[in-house]
């Protein structure tokens, strides 16, 4: 999606992890109204990786599993492995062990977002991620990795992303727009790049900057 700050954006995000419910019509995954599933269960097949990660004063492995003793190291190690975390875990003074200091003094946002990632695969397998993508905070160092997790993350899945460069709207195999809770504009994004009728072709053609700094796509 793509929308101006107030346009509805983030209100879709909430609605679809039901922080509230609307006042008229459904939400349905797949078939399914939200409102007909447990709210654990909502949840365990809607992960939101947001700008501002959580962590904790506690080491990298608790920070990645949230804790969860269940969580035994052959599955962290898969995880850590298969988003292409493997060397930076190892950089670190102490690899797992390392200490994070609460409110994740000493890592990068990207680092941040890695460990936040990791989290959504350790924890749950969401069939839905809403990814707000910290892109437009991205350290140079870190950049190309969290491009590679999250190709990892979003693999058989559907996502909205909340993008802040042009790269991640080209990622998207569809975009809508928002404007005043509504959608103006929905469809293909090849095609509505191809048509210099549409919002989008528009957008692309005077810079996503224009209709605001914080920009949605969805992917599927």
């Amino acid at each position: 999606m793509l929308g101006r700050t107030g346009s509805g954006k983030t209100t879709i995000a909430r609605l679809l992890l039901r922080l509230y419910d609307p006042d008229e019509g459904k939400i349905r995954i797949g078939d399914v109204d939200i409102r007909d599933l447990k709210l654990d269960e909502l949840r365990d097949r809607v992960a939101i990786v947001t700008q501002n990660v959580q962590m904790f004063q506690a080491s990298v492995r608790d920070n990645l599993a949230l804790f969860d003793p269940d969580i035994n190291e052959s599955k962290l190690m898969s995880v850590i492995d298969s988003l292409g975390l493997t060397e930076w875990i190892d950089g670190l003074s102490e690899g797992l062990d390392t200490v994070i200091t609460s409110g994740g003094g000493g890592l990068s946002a990207g680092q941040s977002q890695l460990i936040a990632f990791a989290r959504v695969l350790l924890i749950k397998d969401p069939d839905l991620v809403i990814l707000d993508e910290a892109s437009s905070r991205l350290d140079p160092a870190t950049e190309q990795l969290v491009e590679r997790s999250v190709r990892r993350l979003l693999e058989g899945r559907t996502a909205f992303i909340i993008a802040h460069r042009l790269r991640t709207v080209q990622r998207a195999h569809e975009i809508m727009i928002v404007e005043q809770g509504r959608i103006v504009e929905h469809g293909d994004r090849a095609r509505l790049a191809a048509d210099p009728d549409s919002r989008f072709y528009e957008l692309l053609k005077t810079g996503l900057e224009t209709l605001t700094t914080d920009t949605e796509t969805v992917e599927s």
